[in-house]
């Protein structure tokens, strides 16, 4: 094994850690018999030679062995070296990706291409693998298949054939993932693909394929759906759940005079005729039938969408007293391992300790992305996924609940309340599960408020959570009460205001609760007082002047001014930043801190003095101190402190209409935040709208992320002509299922207020649409 290997020039190559030379190393390491050092060795190759999917020149020299151990027999794990594989060669660089290239990323593109070649050019192996004894390898190579061989007829029949005869429920599950993969990636066959899953879904003998069916053909030809989707998923849960135990996917034999293969599935006049294997690539382990519907070598290819593979878990104890092997049993002995990998693998098994069938939870995440902006069939199936005894069931529920609220809009009044009914479990995981979930809803949430107040009131250690690498935060329960303007949240508030350390985000969430958390400010002036202007002092200090910001608390002013004076160097600006904001918030009421406001004003041009410029005005309301400040701020050649100005000098309304000209200048500039940011101060000091809304309209639809901003403005300018560009879209907004704002692969915590606060801001600016409007 490895011949060669030594030839290689490793010293030469890199990957992401520094010089490639350890490489020889990893790769006899997937070979070890020992599974710690095996495990470790695959963690390195996917933390140097396949970081974060990256294609070095070591990963592209990797591929001719890494095929050499998935084809030996000896070599244990061999699974986890054909997801490898899959993963460095099943890269998909469409034409718009190319498009985009620039010059540093050429290389970088090149080996993407080579990699997809070299793993492509030998797929013919995972034919031959698909039979193989060693369950895991038998659970990677139908994706492989799927991902990376180019005839995907051929593919299609192996699985086909393939499926009534796998022993392994799990395996089989793979089997049809992989039918839905090729779909995907070759439409012209999607609706083969759709038929055959169709079958599959209402005669498959066992629930859990039936699932994976539906799964698949939500994905890749939703249109073959059953009406009744919900109550057919609810009924396989439910099925699933009465069962006493999985039979691990034994197939039993077909009764005498049945005519039927064991398993298979039974052929009625309108199924099609089996995909046959055409005569370029490998010999398949079993015959299939001519197929007069060759797909040719070239066929147009589309992107592969991200799916979770479904994972090897050890599956429950089969009924029949002769087990059969699970795919988990074939990856060899798994130890725990201070890798990345096997962290993972530990964290996975306890997650799914107990479970009857782990890979459920995958296969109704990968219905509800087909399911995509069904949001009725989304939102009843997981209602009654909530209501089911199984709480593994309820905690994958309340989880796939947060991620469809955060990117589809919707009535959720039923959902939410069913997620506050979690928390009421004896089960630490689900309610902890529900309260993060809540968390993220802001105003959503308030269905589950009762809910929310009693678990606070029953569990006050859950008020402040600690971590060794950090500061405290409030418990994600606090939080979503606080988000919800309920005054029940004050006495968490009060008491992690009185912990040595104060919660790091104490002061946002008195600011959600507005005049209801009045009573903390006290407390607030007084820890404010006793923070230690050190290093430190910023950390300290920052969620108690966000608190009393939130407050305008002004008669924190001394307090505040102390800060404001003394602020170390180490994060200084940060702090003083924060003690200006906390003077401009006070208003009037901050008016002893005028002369040091007119003080710092002195240094126009910089980001201080602009941000002192905006306390003085509101403390002071002198405009003819702050405006040349502010007029010079906006000649900076940082965007961020032209920004800044220009948003001040909107604040100071008409009386700052002489930079106007200044402004309308700005509507041009290449950086789109500051188009915006101009925009509307030109509309605040002239009054006029037409360019200002067009500007604003333009940027709208050039980035999404500016629109609550935008709403905001046109809100203020009174509603919106009857028949505008502006009320177009407006409305064409309120229309839209998906949230502005919803990303694939990522979210952010407030993305769902931010989405509700758009549509709030879009029906104000159409409040009275028609009956009249600003000039």
């Amino acid at each position: 094994m490895f011949s060669g290997i030594d030839e290689v020039d490793w010293a030469s190559m890199e990957h992401a850690y520094g010089p490639a030379d350890d490489v020889p190393e990893l790769l006899r390491g997937l070979a070890s018999d020992d599974p710690a050092e095996r495990e470790a060795a695959l963690d390195g190759m996917y933390g140097a030679v396949h970081h974060q999917g990256d294609v070095y020149a070591c990963t592209l020299a990797c591929i001719p062995f890494l095929f050499e151990l998935v084809v030996d027999p000896g070599v244990q794990d061999r699974g986890g070296v054909v997801e490898l594989l899959t993963s460095i060669g099943g890269f998909d660089l469409d034409e718009d990706d190319e498009a985009e290239i620039d010059e540093d990323e050429i290389e970088g593109a090149a080996n993407y291409a080579m990699a997809a070649a070299a793993v492509t050019a030998g797929a013919g192996v995972f034919f031959e693998l698909i039979a193989d004894e060693d369950p895991g390898v038998r659970l990677a190579a139908p994706l492989a298949l799927a991902t990376l061989h180019r005839h995907p007829v051929r593919v299609l029949a192996l699985l086909r054939e393939r499926l009534p005869v796998e022993p392994d429920e799990e395996v089989r599950l793979a089997l049809v993932e992989a039918a839905g993969r090729v779909a995907l990636r070759h439409r012209p066959l999607a609706d083969r693909v759709g038929k055959w899953l169709g079958l599959l879904a209402s005669r498959a003998d066992s629930p859990g394929l039936r699932l994976a069916a539906l799964a698949q053909l939500a994905r890749c030809s939703p249109d073959g759906l059953p009406g009744d989707v919900v109550p057919v998923v609810s009924g396989l849960l439910r099925e699933m759940r009465s069962a006493p135990e999985e039979s691990g996917g034994r197939v039993e034999p077909a009764g005498p005079g049945t005519g039927t293969p064991p398993g298979r599935i039974p052929a009625r006049e309108d199924d099609e005729p089996e995909p046959g294997p055409d005569t370029t690539a490998a010999p398949a382990p079993a015959p299939a039938a001519a197929d007069s519907e060759p797909v040719e070598p070239n066929e147009p290819v589309e992107p592969v969408q991200a799916v979770e593979p479904v994972q090897a878990v050890e599956p429950a104890q089969p009924v029949d007293p002769e087990p059969v092997a699970s795919a988990e049993a074939g990856r060899g002995e798994h130890v725990v391992t201070p890798t990345l990998v096997g962290q993972l693998r530990s964290l996975y098994a306890q997650e799914n300790a107990g479970r009857g069938a782990p890979w459920a939870a995958d296969l109704l995440r990968t219905l509800h992305v087909g399911l995509d902006d069904r949001v009725g069939d989304r939102t009843a199936l997981l209602a009654d996924q909530l209501r089911s005894p199984d709480r593994h069931q309820r905690i994958d529920a309340v989880r796939m609940s947060g991620g469809l609220i955060r990117a589809w809009r919707g009535p959720y009044e039923e959902l939410v309340a069913l997620v506050g009914e979690q928390l009421a479990d004896p089960e630490p995981r689900l309610a902890e599960a529900a309260s993060h979930v809540l968390e993220e809803l802001f105003g959503l949430a308030a269905p589950a408020a009762e809910a929310l107040a009693a678990r606070l009131a029953a569990d006050p250690g859950c008020w402040v959570k600690t971590w060794a690498g950090g500061p405290p935060g409030l418990g994600s329960t606090v939080k979503a009460l606080a988000r919800l303007g309920d005054a029940r949240a004050v006495p968490a508030l009060a008491a992690a205001l009185e912990r040595e350390q104060v919660a790091h985000d104490v002061g946002f969430a008195v600011g959600c609760l507005g005049a209801a958390a009045r009573p903390l400010a006290g407390v607030l002036r007084r820890r404010l007082a006793d923070v230690e202007l050190d290093e430190n002092a910023y950390d300290r200090a920052s969620p108690l002047l966000a608190g009393l910001t939130a407050l305008r608390a002004g008669e924190a002013t001394p307090e505040v001014l102390r800060v404001l004076r003394g602020a170390p160097e180490y994060r200084g600006a940060w702090l003083r930043t924060a003690a200006l904001r906390a003077l401009g918030a006070f208003g009037p009421a901050a008016r002893e801190a005028v002369p040091e406001l007119r003080a710092l004003i002195s240094r126009p041009g910089t980001a201080s003095a602009t941000e002192a410029a905006e306390a003085l005005w509101a403390a002071s309301g002198d405009a003819d101190a702050v405006l040349p400040v502010l007029i010079e701020g906006l000649e900076s050649d940082q965007v961020h402190d032209r920004r800044s100005a220009a948003v001040a000098l909107g604040a100071l309304g008409p009386r700052a209409a002489v930079v106007a000209p200044r402004l309308r200048g700005l509507l041009a500039h290449d950086e789109l935040w500051l188009r915006v940011d101009a925009a509307i101060a030109l509309w605040e000091v002239s009054g006029r709208t037409r360019e200002t809304v067009g500007a604003l309209l333009t940027a709208w639809e050039q980035n999404r992320h500016v629109r609550v901003r935008v709403a905001e403005c046109l809100a203020r300018m009174g509603p919106v002509p009857e028949g505008s560009a502006a009320a177009h879209v407006l409305r064409s907004e309120l229309v839209s299922v998906r949230r502005h704002n919803a990303m694939d692969g990522g979210y952010g915590s407030h993305d769902i207020h931010e989405d509700e606060k758009l549509l709030a801001l879009c029906r104000q600016a159409l409040r009275g649409a028609g009956k009249g409007s600003t000039p």
